[in-house]
């Protein structure tokens, strides 16, 4: 296993739509294996064949990172040829991209999805995603079509805003019983405003 080189927006490889697996040989298995070492390193919830200059219609994700028990939280799917079913509802996602890096965007995305794909034993599974781990699916899924999530989000900031502003609002809301801190909409309205404030 060894960390592969994460291909960059600007790549032409990123923007071409890639090919179905039509064999899941030792290759695409050395293959995965260093994706997982390379998405963990990278500090991130997912990896598309693409990213890593592989033509071919696989990605990995590891979307249950708010599981309590650590056998769910690092939980890697294999998805192969994989192809969404069923979308439900709208939500409105904070996304982030290895091959992006040093940006943050905001998509709309389906709040529900059912996605089947094969695995490395030649297995087929359909799932069934909410939220979160319905948006790294899809996240991941767009690469494989040659489409970042640049492309099609509604509003972006750098790292650095996206963190100043969280602060700000964490800042803003300490004495609250909010468990769950400030919303994801609230940083991208705060932005908005910083915008109006600047004109």
């Amino acid at each position: 296993m060894a960390l592969r080189n994460i291909t960059i927006r600007g790549d032409e490889i990123l923007a071409k739509k890639c090919k179905p697996v039509k064999e899941i040989t030792p290759r695409i298995a050395e293959a995965c294996a260093d994706m997982v070492d390379t998405m963990l390193a990278a500090d991130g919830v997912g990896i598309a064949a693409p990213q890593v200059g592989i033509m071919k219609r696989f990605f990995l994700a590891m979307p249950h990172v708010d599981a309590e028990d650590e056998e769910t939280r690092d939980r890697v799917y294999v998805m192969i040829n994989p192809e969404i079913t069923y979308k439900e509802g709208t939500q409105e996602s904070s996304e982030g991209c290895l091959s992006v890096p040093g940006y943050m965007g905001l998509v709309d995305r389906p709040y529900k999805i059912r996605i089947k794909g094969t695995d490395l034993q030649g297995i087929e599974h359909e799932y069934e995603f909410e939220g979160f781990e319905a948006t790294v699916f899809c996240h991941e899924y767009d690469h494989l079509d040659g489409i970042l999530y640049s492309d099609i989000a509604k509003d972006m900031m750098t790292v650095e805003e996206y963190s100043e502003i969280l602060h700000e609002l964490e800042e803003l809301h300490a004495g609250d019983n909010d468990e769950e801190g400030s919303g994801n909409m609230e940083i991208w309205e705060k932005k908005k405003e910083k915008e109006r404030s600047n004109q």
